[in-house]
C-alpha cells in the first residue's frame, strides 16, 4: 500500500528573495516607465497586441507580463489563462503544435466580470531560444488564434527572432537598471529583512551586476545567508567571492606593473600571484577592459591599442591557449600600449 504523498507550500520565509519580492503590479515594476505606461492603458483593453520583450537579465521582463496577467485575470483566472513555457527547455517544433497549440485553442474559461478580457495569453520566454522551424510555426500559430489568444515573447537579443514573428508584435525594449533604482530596490528589501550591512555592500552589488536586479537580489541572498551563521554584518568582501569578481587591488596592481616600464620578472611574479589565486582569465581580461577604459588618465590612443590587445587575448582563450601565457604575452602589450611604445 503506497502512501499518498502530500506537498506544502513554500513559505515566504523559504522563498527565493527573487520571487518573494518580485512585482505584483505594474506598479511596482522598477525603471521601465515608458513600458508601464504603455500597458498601464492596455489594462482592461480587448485589443491587447502579441508583444515581445526584449533587453538584457535581471531587468523585469517575465516580471511584467506576469504582473500584467494578474491585473487582467485576477488570481482565479490567472492560471487558466496564461500559459509559461520557458523556450530554452522546450524549443522544439513540437512544443509549438502540442503544448502552445493545443493551449491556444482551447475556448477561454469564462468569467462573471465584463471588465475580464475574453482572451488567453501565452508566454515563451527565452524565446530567442526557438529554433527557426519552430518559430515559422509560431507565426502561423499566432494568425491562426489570434482572435482569442495574445503571445508574449520574451527574450534578450531581438535580432535571434525571426522577422515574421517580431513583426506582428508590439516591441517593448528593456533597459538595464540604472544605480539610483537598482539601490532603492535593495534598500528596501535590505529593511524587510533585517539584513545589516557593513558602507559599501550596496554599492558593490550595483557595479558587480550592471543594472541586474534579479542577479544583486540573488547575491544579497547568498551573502546573508552566509554571515547569518556568524551573526556578522555583510562585507563589501563577501560580495565581491559571491560575485566571483576580481578584488580591485588585484586588477590595480596589474596596471601599476604593467604602467611603470617594470622590468619582466616582475610583471611574471604579479600575473603568477594572479594565476595561482584562481582567478578566472577571462574575468581578468573583463574588469581590465572596464578599468582602462574608465581610467581620466590613459590616453585614447592608449586606450584603443590596450582595448586590441585584450580583445585578441579574449580571442586566444576561447580558442583554448593557454591562460597564463597569455596573460604575460597581455601585460607586455598592455605595457608597451601604456607607455606609448609603438
Amino acid at each position: 500500500m503506497c502512501e499518498k504523498s502530500t506537498t506544502f507550500p513554500m513559505s515566504d520565509a523559504n522563498k527565493p528573495w527573487i520571487e518573494k519580492y518580485r512585482p505584483r503590479t505594474i506598479d511596482d515594476v522598477a525603471a521601465q516607465e515608458h513600458t508601464t505606461r504603455v500597458l498601464k492603458k492596455q489594462l482592461g483593453n480587448a485589443n491587447l497586441p502579441h508583444m515581445l520583450f526584449y533587453g538584457p537579465p535581471g531587468t523585469g521582463k517575465t516580471s511584467t507580463i506576469l504582473a500584467l496577467s494578474r491585473q487582467l485575470f485576477g488570481h482565479e483566472l490567472v492560471k487558466s489563462r496564461v500559459l509559461e513555457l520557458n523556450a530554452s527547455d522546450e524549443r522544439g517544433i513540437s512544443v509549438v503544435r502540442d503544448k502552445i497549440k493545443n493551449f491556444a485553442k482551447q475556448a477561454p474559461k469564462a468569467s462573471t466580470s465584463a471588465s475580464i478580457p475574453a482572451y488567453k495569453i501565452i508566454i515563451l520566454d527565452e524565446a530567442d531560444s526557438m529554433t527557426q522551424d519552430a518559430q515559422s510555426a509560431l507565426r502561423r500559430t499566432m494568425e491562426t488564434y489570434s482572435k482569442s489568444t495574445r503571445f508574449c515573447l520574451v527574450c534578450n537579443y531581438v535580432t535571434r527572432i525571426i522577422e515574421p514573428v517580431a513583426s506582428r508584435c508590439s516591441k517593448f525594449r528593456f533597459k538595464p537598471l540604472d544605480e539610483v533604482d537598482t539601490r532603492a530596490r535593495l534598500e528596501h528589501i535590505a529593511r524587510e529583512e533585517h539584513i545589516e550591512y557593513e558602507d559599501g555592500v550596496i554599492d558593490n552589488l550595483i557595479s558587480t551586476t550592471h543594472g541586474d536586479l534579479r542577479q544583486a537580489i540573488t547575491f544579497l541572498q547568498s551573502a546573508t545567508r552566509l554571515h547569518q551563521a556568524t551573526n556578522t554584518k555583510i562585507t563589501p568582501d563577501t560580495i565581491t567571492e559571491i560575485a566571483g569578481t576580481i578584488p580591485q587591488n588585484v586588477i590595480d596592481s596589474i596596471l601599476s606593473v604593467c604602467s611603470n616600464r617594470k622590468n619582466f620578472k616582475e610583471v611574471q611574479t604579479t600575473l603568477k600571484q594572479v594565476h595561482l589565486s584562481g582567478y578566472a582569465s577571462a574575468q581578468v581580461l573583463a574588469q581590465l577592459h572596464d578599468k582602462i577604459i574608465e581610467s581620466a588618465s590613459i590616453s585614447d590612443t592608449s586606450k584603443a591599442k590596450s582595448v586590441l590587445a585584450i580583445a585578441e587575448a579574449d580571442k586566444a582563450l576561447t580558442d583554448g591557449a593557454d591562460d597564463e601565457l597569455q596573460l604575460l604575452n597581455l601585460a607586455m602589450r598592455l605595457q608597451m600600449a601604456l607607455n606609448g611604445v609603438a
